[in-house]
């Protein structure tokens, strides 16, 4: 079965973290360390977030 991007279940806000860290098979706290230096140095790992939430489809 080919790996899918889709929302994780054990999800801490929308589960996007966690399902991007299953797709790409690394810790999901690096993603979300990701997301948050983006959001802090960029100022747009919020926006991708939301968006990544809303586009992300659930099991």
């Amino acid at each position: 079965m080919a790996n899918r991007l889709i929302k994780s279940t054990d999800k801490k806000v929308f589960g996007v973290c966690g399902g991007l860290g299953n797709y790409f098979d690394i810790d999901p706290t690096v993603v979300r360390i990701a997301f948050l230096v983006a959001f802090l140095i960029f100022g747009s790992g919020l926006l991708l977030y939301l968006i990544l939430a809303i586009a992300m489809p659930s099991e």
